[in-house]
């Protein structure tokens, strides 16, 4: 099913229905995305959206890079009880204590991988061609790679990091283009 934005450009449904929506879906969400830093961001900002609509986390990320140190794992990873505190505090983020503590936590597990974040996140991609999804109930919510992802995050003490999450950093960071056959960004 075509979408078409006041802008006159085909897009995913949702990618149409706020200004800050295209602004993600036309620069960042299916794009591949590398580097330690960057995907400790992504992997946090799909976390801190469960449950919540993602323009919600997309408004608030600037409060996020400021109060998690521009998203450095090296750095989250020594906050301490004032850090939540200060975090549980803080309006311009969502103040969820579990959350706020997955994010601490993955920090923490990130700093002690035996190999880099980039290669673990990304040996889960899938490989081969894969059918473009039509319509958004095309789009999966897990797949089996994102549940291997998440079973492999958990082994290693990683938290908040379920197969539905995986899924969706998954899509963020490019390991799979979800863009639908009728919007501009479709590759292929």
């Amino acid at each position: 099913m075509e979408s078409i934005g006041a802008d006159g450009v085909s897009r995913c449904p949702w990618g149409n229905s706020a200004p800050d929506y295209a602004e993600y879906h036309d620069t960042e969400w299916g794009v591949p995305l590398r580097g330690q830093d960057a995907l400790y961001e992504r992997l946090c900002l799909e976390a801190f959206q469960s449950g919540l609509s993602w323009i919600t986390i997309l408004r608030k990320r600037e409060g996020f890079r400021t109060a998690f140190a521009g998203f450095v794992p090296e750095k989250v990873a020594e906050f301490g009880e004032d850090d939540v505190e200060r975090l549980m505090a803080d309006a311009s983020i969502v103040r969820n204590r579990a959350k706020i503590l997955a994010a601490i936590t993955n920090a923490r597990a990130i700093t002690t991988l035996d190999q880099p974040l980039d290669d673990l996140l990304w040996s889960f991609a899938p490989t081969g061609k894969r059918a473009r999804p039509r319509t958004m109930a095309d789009v999966p919510a897990i797949t089996p790679e994102s549940t291997a992802m998440a079973k492999a995050l958990k082994k290693r003490g990683f938290a908040f990091v379920g197969p539905t999450t995986c899924y969706a950093l998954m899509q963020a960071t490019g390991m799979v283009d979800d863009h639908l056959v009728t919007c501009f960004r479709a590759t292929s």
